[in-house]
């Protein structure tokens, strides 16, 4: 099976019937999914633009990986470009296995142009979509594919089955080297710039020059239920997503089922993952998809929209298609009002297991800043801080320096709320109220209850933040806009069937409340999942210590573990 089987369209359905790469045993034996990732560059050519990009595979986007529920998957990654490299599999749980998650300088230290690193983790308690990607510098650009999870043998979905099923990854593309700019960019103090064209399946759409050919074609059939699996791929943009005449039924985020609701178009931030169902039951014809991005702060985008086409059986490359009518891009009521329709299931085989008592209280602050820099063009630099910290990358992967207890790499004193407590959400301040740097940890007990709140505010600006916890689920149990209210805002919890996820966006000048059970040791990276922040150091990490039990400690450290 190859990129040629109708633009991945068909793949799951092969997946199903044969399995795909591993070796299968019986229907009711878990499997060991084998792959190998040769990390090369490859030229390619969009928007009348040739350049070398980083790639798996040779492939733009990656490859998928197919698995079901319980098995185990192997994935060898041998590093043939210029660049360090290290690849997350976002989303996926790895209990006890940190060694397997891979952030940079978090739980491994990166491979090294001609070497090789082994992936090895079990995919426990989990189904649905997720996805992997580069964990280093901006690779992720290029370096990105979807993660399917079946379902176990025998188990159906909690929803209408598809006909068919399609995954559909969004992403960005710049026409000039990603590494280059954003190197020249820190060079001057300066944000890069914003990129030249988002993408579907890798593919702009028609709407850009020389892109008739680089256009996502969908192939439907009158009457079928197909299921799409939506990832926002997208290195600093949350992204609208819709096709023209047709509603989208979300039925998962982030490869967890929620409660059916029907709409005309989803919001999905950098990092998170939607499957919607959508029914070809409109007149035969030829319908745009496209994606957009939001943003309601001051904040330069790019606006243009990427499409691809959702072609009804027998209708000719002739018929022009149609338009969907996306939320403008600063629709903050849509962005809200989405939000709170997002439910979790909540039934006896998928429940919502909410932490009702809360051990552990934390309370984050994110801010921007700007420090003295000689070098750049106006003397400054941007920086991005959480409770006023600014995280400092080490030079050796802080799960390693957990586990041997080397000294002098990190610190466990990251304070559980800021020291200089303001008016989060009021006038802009340009005072960055003394921000520091360092690599600076939280250290949380196993199997405590946490629940945080992530707080926007208004230091040089207020701006949407989709934050990744590494390692865990959470329940997004509450969000507001303004000042979080410890007396008040409680109250107004939902800890019944809150949606259970691993990426949040914290809305702009506002806040978000989750909370989560800490019950898998190791070191768990949480950042903002805008490059453009993560790179200013919008940053932290959790130290879940190690249980009692023989089972409730960080796995032994594989014998290829990257040298630092």
């Amino acid at each position: 099976m190859t990129s040629s089987c109708w633009n991945r369209f068909f793949c799951g359905l092969v997946f199903l019937c044969f399995g795909f790469l591993g070796l299968i045993t019986s229907p009711a034996e878990a499997a060991i999914k084998k792959y190998q990732f040769d990390v090369q560059v490859k030229n390619v050519s969009r928007l009348c633009h040739a350049k070398s990009i980083v790639t798996v595979n040779g492939r733009f986007p990656g490859p998928t990986i197919y698995v079901r529920e319980g098995d185990r998957v192997v994935v060898n990654v041998t590093n043939h470009a210029q660049y360090n490299m290290s690849i997350h599999w976002h989303g996926l749980k790895q209990y006890r296995n940190g060694w397997a998650d891979g952030p940079a300088y978090i739980t491994q230290c990166p491979i090294q142009t001609g070497s090789s690193y082994t992936y090895d983790f079990n995919v426990t308690g989990q189904r649905g979509t997720l996805w992997w990607h580069a964990h280093i510098l901006w690779l992720r650009a290029t370096v990105y594919g979807a993660i399917v999870i079946m379902p176990k043998q025998g188990t159906p979905f909690p929803f209408p089955q598809p006909h068919r099923e399609a995954e559909i990854i969004l992403g960005e593309w710049w026409n000039v080297d990603v590494e280059e700019f954003v190197k020249k960019a820190n060079n001057l103090g300066l944000a890069p710039n914003t990129s030249d064209a988002h993408t579907i399946n890798g593919k702009p759409g028609p709407l850009f020059p020389c892109s008739e050919k680089h256009t996502f074609v969908m192939e439907v059939e009158q009457g079928k239920t197909y299921l799409l699996r939506i990832i926002n791929a997208a290195l600093n943009d949350e992204l609208f997503f819709a096709i023209a005449g047709h509603n989208l039924t979300v039925v998962e985020v982030d490869a967890v089922y929620t409660k059916p609701f029907t709409t005309q178009a989803i919001l999905i931030a950098p990092g998170q993952t939607t499957n919607v169902l959508v029914q070809a039951n409109q007149a035969s014809g030829r319908y745009f998809m496209a994606t957009r991005p939001f943003m309601d702060a001051p904040v330069p985008i790019d606006n243009k929209a990427a499409t691809g086409i959702f072609q009804y059986k027998g209708i000719p490359n002739t018929v022009l298609p149609s338009l969907p009518q996306l939320p403008v891009s600063n629709d903050t009521s849509f962005a809200l009002s989405y939000g709170k329709k997002l439910k979790s299931l909540n039934t006896p085989n998928f429940p919502a297991n909410v932490p009702l008592k809360v051990d552990r209280k934390l309370f984050y602050t994110i801010g921007f800043g700007k420090e003295s820099c000689p070098t750049c063009l106006n003397g400054t630099r941007f920086v991005a801080s959480l409770n006023n910290i600014s995280f400092e990358m080490p030079q050796v992967g802080l799960l390693q320096a957990h586990y041997f207890n080397l000294k002098g790499v990190f610190k466990t004193d990251f304070p559980d709320s800021p020291q200089t407590p303001f008016n989060y959400t009021g006038a802009p301040l340009t005072a960055n109220l003394g921000t520091s740097t360092g690599t600076r940890l939280s250290k949380i007990a196993f199997n405590s209850t946490v629940e945080l709140v992530l707080q926007d505010t208004n230091l040089l600006t207020v701006e949407t933040h989709p934050f990744h916890l590494h390692g865990y689920n959470f329940f997004v149990v509450g969000t507001g806009i303004g000042n979080f209210d410890p007396a008040k805002d409680p109250a107004k919890y939902n800890l019944v069937d809150p949606v259970e996820r691993n990426t949040v966006g914290v809305p702009t000048g506002g806040w978000t409340a989750i909370r989560f059970r800490a019950d898998n040791p190791g070191v768990w990276f949480m950042h903002c999942h805008l490059e453009l922040h993560t790179g200013w150091g919008l940053k932290t990490a959790f130290v879940v210590e190690d249980g009692p039990g023989s089972d409730q400690s960080v796995l032994p450290v594989p014998k290829d573990l990257p040298p630092c």
